[in-house]
């Protein structure tokens, strides 16, 4: 055997095995093993996988292969999220088609991850711009479509005006498109919706279910959702031209600071707004002004509060006589509630600041339950720069004074209802999911727009409706709302003249129901009823935090809606979740303030402190924070080369050893090293010394010595606590009991035939936890010791029950309350016997300092207490 461990060769040696074999097929639903479907969020085909990838695909496949190991019929898919911007933007930018980009970018992507060894089931491969995939899709909108799913209708979106599309609020950075840079405007266009606000209420609710899942991630989909409970309240409007009697709606949560009321504000698109804008030519201009900020909530949180006076009056539901002016203000979203508001800048900060901006009149209406009765605090509250949003009681409020926040909403409410001008009622944040975008490389909308016949689905015989690959990217804005052809089609209805829908979907539709496909990749229908049966929900889903909301949320949505549509059975669509945390590393900076590549310099320690040189001249290099790897700050590692230069079980053993995978993990090259140099270690062991090792399949000794006993007893607690260590995703701390067994075993240097066989027996057992991490090393140490059957294809050992019990146990020993030594004793040892034994011990004589012993409190397996 080589002395020295070449993954160059070992790991492409095994990964032909492993597909020659089969091994990570998954078996069918007529499999006697129990199901165990386990899947990470797919990638989307940039070309190059990252660390992030090696961190994310690591963690799911160590599970894979563990739960293969354990007698389960394992499904682990893999496929590409590939529709999408980027596309597009290659083909404008480097003259290329973005379906041929799409494909090349899968084709290098899929050869690097196979090059980490993951255990998939390639044969399950799809991706989304496949038509076969998005064909499925266009047949699941015709069914929510049908079902009452599907809404069409106008909404204020973000537009960028050079790349002439759609934006995500994500995609608007500091008030600019994200590729463009353009400055983002609102306009309002017609796009297609997916019903998710009517799942609102079963959305929050099933998150109480979802105990598997992290709590930071239930938190913030539920703020997402944002139930809240307030009133509908009407403020009659004096002075509406045409329209005497009109009243302005306004939800609010806080109804019982309506007397602290003073200015109504509209949102620049609210209905009335519009109206009195086109008979106001400055109105008109100050809300084009709004429309430059955008759509986003932050956006809008963080612009300068700016308002236009509309000259109307709304008469106040509780005081009689008084007017409030009504403004349309830049900070009122027309998606929340009834985009108007009522302001009480006492007790709300944007108020409070607005306010302040135009002079208008700050009431307190809520104070500290302290400070009740003092008119000091009042003065103070207006004179200061912040509002109070605090509990506390209702002041100057009439009929609310004297009662607390919640009495004094209910009481506020009976009142609003006695009125007619008001009513309870519950709100929430979720707005409908616009699905349209203007995009060519995305799954197209299939319907058909007759002028006689209006908005006709595609017929299902006509699906997929696939994108037409003759298109130019020569100029901004969806090609297919130009192409000469694609879009001209007959009305399915009438047979006249009719248009396609240009506008593609969103590509979170796609993300939003791949895990159902992954059960039946080639069916003919999107899911096969028997087999989402048996497979969902996914066992174990992986992927980042930053999915938290939105895919998360989308995904749970639409598996509600495909349930509601007959294509799945179940509610919820990951039983478990896991987010892992980010890979990062140090940042580095030349003497003119440009990122430094980490493969670009070169650092050693002088007197104790690194210094960093540029390779190419020999430049000082400022070695700067440790952050998340980016493109951008060029503090990104290219898992090729790690592989190259270590192997992919080093990469894959770095990533679960150095920190618990649900927070962030630096990688250091000291780290990869170290990791390399226990693949080496790991492998010497196996291999240095044959002759200490029994025959395999050995009999077992008739007798152990208490060394021989003790090597053993470490193998099974290893065993048995490194398997619940990756069954739960703390792959640290399964690394820790991997390295302690193996300084068990070097340490271990007992010799004799019963020695041999519990060396062998405790290398194999190492050997097999290794195995889900670094499958590639633990498979040749596997054939070094003797097994012609792969580790891929060996059943998990099962822990001998009477090695993990301990026949001793270490306990605290004090005096007069004073720790002062400790001492190892039998587990079962009597009371006497411990008592003896404790006051034996040498620094426990010498604090006793021959005073009379008082009393001995013996706590079993925990603490004896010496009391002189």
């Amino acid at each position: 055997m080589s002395t020295r461990y070449n993954a160059r060769t070992v790991e492409p040696k095994w990964q032909k095995i492993w597909e020659e074999r089969g091994d990570f097929l998954t078996g069918g639903p007529d499999d006697p093993r129990p199901k165990y479907y386990v899947l990470e969020m797919f990638p989307y085909p940039s070309g190059r996988i990252h660390m992030g990838h090696v961190r994310n695909y690591t963690i799911g496949d160590a599970i894979a292969r563990y739960r293969k190991a354990r007698g389960f019929n394992v499904l682990h898919p893999m496929g590409w999220d590939a529709f999408g911007m980027p596309a597009e933007n290659a083909a404008m930018e480097k003259g290329v088609h973005p379906k041929g980009w799409t494909y090349d970018n899968i084709a290098a992507m899929r050869a690097q991850l196979k090059s980490i060894g993951l255990a998939v089931d390639w044969s399950r491969e799809f991706a989304t711009c496949d038509p076969e995939y998005y064909g499925q899709e266009q047949a699941l909108f015709l069914d929510m479509l049908e079902a009452g799913l599907v809404t069409r209708k106008k909404s204020m979106v973000n537009w960028d005006p050079v790349d002439n599309t759609v934006l995500a609020n994500e995609q608007v950075i500091e008030g600019r498109g994200w590729r463009s840079g353009a400055i983002v405007e609102r306009r309002e266009l017609t796009q297609w919706f997916l019903k998710i606000s009517d799942f609102a209420d079963e959305l929050l609710d099933g998150l109480d279910t979802l105990t598997r899942w992290p709590e930071k991630v239930r938190i913030m989909q539920r703020n997402w959702i944002g139930r809240s409970e307030g009133a509908r309240v009407l403020f009659p409007i004096v002075g509406v031209p045409g329209d005497e009697a009109y009243r302005l709606e306004i939800f609010t949560t806080r109804p019982d600071t309506l007397f602290g009321a003073s200015f109504c504000a509209l949102s620049p698109h609210h209905p009335l707004a519009q109206a009195l804008a086109k008979d106001n030519a400055a109105l008109a201009g100050f809300i084009r002004e709004c429309d430059r900020i955008g759509t986003s909530e932050e956006a809008i949180e963080t612009a300068e509060k700016m308002g236009f006076d509309t000259g109307l009056k709304a008469r106040h539901p509780f005081i009689e006589g008084k007017t409030l002016p009504v403004y349309v203000a830049n900070f009122v979203l027309m998606d929340y509630g009834t985009g108007a508001i009522f302001a009480c800048p006492a007790h709300d900060q944007r108020d409070f600041d607005f306010a302040k901006k135009y002079n208008l009149p700050i009431i307190p209406v809520v104070t500290p339950k302290d400070r009740a009765g003092d008119a000091s605090w009042a003065e103070e509250l207006i004179a200061g720069k912040d509002a109070f949003t605090g509990d506390g009681v209702a002041v100057n409020s009439e009929f609310l004074n004297g009662l607390d926040v919640t009495a004094a909403k209910r009481a506020a409410i009976e009142r609003l209802e006695a009125l007619g001008l008001g009513q309870g009622t519950i709100n929430y944040r979720l707005r409908d999911w616009g699905i349209s975008r203007q995009r060519y490389w995305g799954c197209p909308i299939p319907v058909i727009h007759c002028k006689s016949c209006g908005v006709v689905p595609v017929p299902r015989d006509q699906l997929p409706v696939t994108l037409p690959e003759d298109v130019t990217f020569d100029q901004p804005g969806n090609p297919l709302a130009r192409h000469p052809s694609w879009k001209h089609v007959d009305c399915p209805k009438c047979g006249g003249k009719a248009e396609r829908e240009t506008d593609t979907f969103d590509t979170f539709v796609d993300s939003s129901w791949y895990y159902a496909r992954f059960t039946a990749p080639r069916a003919t229908t999107p899911t096969v009823m028997d087999l989402v049966k048996h497979w969902l929900p996914v066992d174990q889903y992986i992927g980042g935090i930053e999915h938290a909301i939105l895919h998360l949320l989308y995904a749970r949505f639409f598996n509600r809606a495909m349930k509601r549509t007959g294509h799945v059975a179940v509610t919820e669509p990951f039983d478990g979740l896991f987010t892992q945390g980010m890979v990062n590393h140090e940042t580095y900076r030349d003497a003119s303030g440009r990122w430094v590549a980490p493969s670009d310099i070169a650092i050693e320690t002088v007197d104790g402190k690194r210094i960093a040189r540029r390779l190419d001249d020999g430049t000082p290099v400022t070695i700067g924070a440790v952050e998340k790897m980016s493109k951008s700050k060029k503090n990104t590692v290219d898992p090729e080369d790690i592989i190259a230069k270590y192997g992919a079980d080093t990469a894959r053993w770095f990533m679960l050893s150095d920190s618990p995978p649900d927070r962030d993990v630096q990688w250091t090259d000291q780290g990869a090293e170290g990791a390399w140099r226990f693949t080496q270690r790991l492998w010497r062991m196996v291999t240095d010394k044959p002759e200490e090792l029994s025959a395999k399949g050995a009999p077992l000794p008739a007798s152990f010595s208490e060394a021989e006993i003790a090597l053993r007893r470490a193998a099974h607690q290893a065993l048995a606590a490194a398997g619940d260590d990756i069954e739960n995703l703390r792959f640290n701390r399964a690394v820790a009991r991997v390295y302690e067994l193996a300084n068990a075993i070097s340490a271990f240097s007992e010799t004799g035939e019963a020695a041999k066989w519990v060396r062998r027996e405790a290398l194999e057992l190492l050997v097999q936890i290794v195995g889900p991490m670094m499958p590639h090393l633990a498979e040749e140490c596997w054939l070094a010791l003797g097994h012609e059957v792969p580790l891929s294809g060996t059943e998990w050992p099962v822990a001998d029950k009477a090695l993990l019990v301990e026949d001793s146990v270490t306990i605290a020993v004090q005096v007069n309350g004073k720790r002062r030594d400790e001492l190892t004793i039998a587990r079962d040892a009597d009371r006497e016997t411990v008592e003896r034994a404790a006051l034996a011990l040498e620094k426990v004589e010498k604090a006793i300092d021959g005073k009379p012993v008082r009393k001995i409190i013996v706590v079993p397996g925990k603490i004896v207490n010496i009391v002189v």
